[in-house]
């Protein structure tokens, strides 16, 4: 970026969101399990040894009937809620980042000529979607640090056959075989408690996208008024562009939702599909 795109202020402000997105951008894959180990999961950090975690924990959690997590799946709990919460925040901080950074370069962008105006385009384009993506890794870890068991529960090798890992799964989709509707009154406490945190789960990402939804909505209202008083042909290509993705990102989010609004309300049904039942 030339200072022909960019002022002073803008330049400077431009050189430091850039450091801090090459530092949050990492941050994202390696901050949260450093945050989230307090020195008792010893190993966590490592994908096969929390994987390995999470089987010895349900085998016990299963066990123990009920309904408490055992001291082995309790310790995976705290540490993927922690692990969530922690990716949530840098993600969200990144996003915030890029928001900045994309508004600069879009400006830039739009006073700008020739090849830097086509670099600024692919900056502005890279900066964009790498947004969306700090959203869609936000939302989507705030779900899991709503219902964390439910989360860790995802790593489970559904499709074990053997061992003390495979019976519990037997045993798993026996009672819901049983029961797929989750109607009986009194299912086992094991299965009743991670039926309510499937549907927390669920209920979860209801919300969240229903907050997403109205924000891009505001967004996207905004952008359209803008395009609407534009005089600059370029400007309102650009307002027109974004106010079109902003319409689309609505409608995605919205089914979304309506998608969890559906397993929400049958929650055990849900769980039967995961265990393949």
């Amino acid at each position: 970026m030339s200072s022909n795109a960019l002022g002073p202020s803008s330049s400077l402000r431009a050189r430091v969101l850039v450091a801090l997105v090459v530092v949050l951008v990492p941050g994202v894959y390696f901050g949260p399990h450093l945050l989230a180990d307090d020195g008792s999961q010893s190993g966590f950090s490592d994908q096969r040894a929390l994987v390995g975690a999470v089987e010895e924990g349900f085998v016990r959690y299963w066990a123990a009937g009920s309904g408490d997590y055992s001291s082995g799946m309790g310790g995976v709990v705290e540490y993927w809620f922690r692990f969530h919460v922690a990716k949530a925040l840098i993600a969200l901080a990144l996003l915030g980042v890029l928001v900045a950074l994309g508004v600069v370069v879009w400006r830039a962008f739009l006073r700008s000529e020739g090849v830097r105006r086509g670099g600024l385009a692919v900056a502005g384009v890279c900066v964009t979607g790498v947004g969306l993506l700090s959203l869609v890794v936000a939302a989507a870890n705030v779900q899991g640090a709503v219902a964390p068991f439910t989360s860790a529960l995802t790593m489970l090798p559904v499709g074990a056959r053997g061992g003390e890992l495979g019976g519990t799964l037997e045993q798993v989709r026996a009672q819901l075989a049983a029961d797929p509707d989750g109607a009986s009154p009194s299912p086992s406490p094991a299965l009743a408690e991670m039926i309510s945190d499937n549907a927390r789960y669920h209920v979860s990402m209801v919300v969240i996208a229903g907050v997403v939804a109205v924000g891009l909505a505001v967004v996207s209202v905004v952008l359209w008024r803008r395009f609407a008083g534009a005089g600059d042909r370029r400007a309102r290509r650009l307002l027109g562009a974004f106010g079109g993705i902003g319409t689309v990102l609505v409608m995605a989010v919205l089914v979304v939702g309506v998608a969890n609004v559906t397993v929400a309300a049958d929650s055990a049904r849900g769980l039967t599909e995961f265990f393949g039942v």
